[in-house]
């Protein structure tokens, strides 16, 4: 593949997992080395990925992003726990057959690979938690009213979206506008399925189970034993900061960064600087032995 093609551009495919699931899938830069996995949030599909941020990180890195069972192009029905989408997204890299991948996942994502990394831990080298919390966190069980009205309604709009996921801070609301530009204005052919409601419930009920108190569950963090990046924004008020250092704490090899002015999209905000931090972090973690349970 050609490693200069970018993300807008990157053609759609699909693989067959042992569940009969047909995964939809992009993959773009060097295949070479260990994949960087993308595990994305609550409604997301493919092109809820930012184009600057995939084009940053697969400048150097071989980059895979994918719609989870049910979620926009892929087949099947959105399983309504963490842990389910977790087994499916392992089924989704043994059909591609990778054997030891990167993971950065983002809010619902990131649960996700908490939890893939603890059921497989030898598939994952360097893993990156975005927005992210431990299950069982107290306050988790879910999101502010109008955080759930602004993303979790039938119809969702851009203002929604921006609401939710960027600062009230004229910085951080422009640049929410200049990724809504990056998403809708780039790719205009071969666009991913809209998530369903199905799928907008499912996931939901996921967030509500792993947010459901339970302080016996955090000590689950402490078998992930390789490196972890814990990134936020210092103003989210869908998964608040400390959760970041709450999961950080709970981990035995965790680095923490808050990002200045940003919210739940911080990421998305500071796109060229997340992906340098990523890339650093993960050329760190290439140094390390293989596996997270070693």
């Amino acid at each position: 593949m050609n490693d200069q093609v970018p993300y807008i551009k990157a053609p759609t495919h699909s693989v067959t997992g042992a569940n009969d699931v047909s995964y939809a899938y992009r993959r773009v830069g060097p295949q070479n080395g260990r994949p960087v996995v993308l595990l994305q949030h609550f409604r997301g599909n493919l092109e809820n990925w930012d184009p600057g941020l995939v084009d940053a990180l697969s400048a150097s890195r071989d980059v895979v992003a994918f719609d989870n069972t049910g979620v926009g192009g892929s087949s099947g029905r959105t399983p309504a726990t963490i842990e389910q989408m977790a087994e499916d997204a392992i089924v989704f890299l043994d059909a591609l057959g990778l054997s030891e991948v990167d993971l950065l996942g983002f809010s619902i994502g990131s649960f996700v690979a908490q939890e893939i990394t603890l059921a497989r831990s030898s598939l994952v080298g360097g893993l990156v938690l975005a927005s992210t919390a431990p299950q069982g966190a107290p306050g988790m069980h879910g999101w502010a009213p109008d955080i759930i009205k602004a993303i979790g309604e039938p119809t969702t709009d851009g203002d929604g979206f921006v609401s939710a996921f960027f600062h009230d801070s004229p910085t951080s609301r422009d640049a929410g506008g200049e990724f809504l530009g990056r998403i809708y204005g780039g790719r205009t052919e071969d666009r991913d399925r809209d998530t369903t409601w199905q799928t907008r419930n499912a996931q939901y009920d996921a967030v509500l189970k792993w947010g459901t108190p339970n302080f016996a569950l955090l000590q689950r963090l402490s078998a992930i034993t390789g490196p972890v990046f814990v990134a936020n924004g210092d103003q989210d008020r869908m998964i608040l900061p400390w959760y970041s250092h709450l999961t950080a704490s709970l981990l035995p090899d965790a680095t923490v960064k808050l990002y200045p002015d940003s919210a739940h999209g911080f990421l998305f905000q500071h796109a060229a600087e997340f992906a340098g931090d990523v890339l650093d972090f993960l050329a760190r973690a290439g140094s390390a032995d293989s596996g997270q349970g070693r």
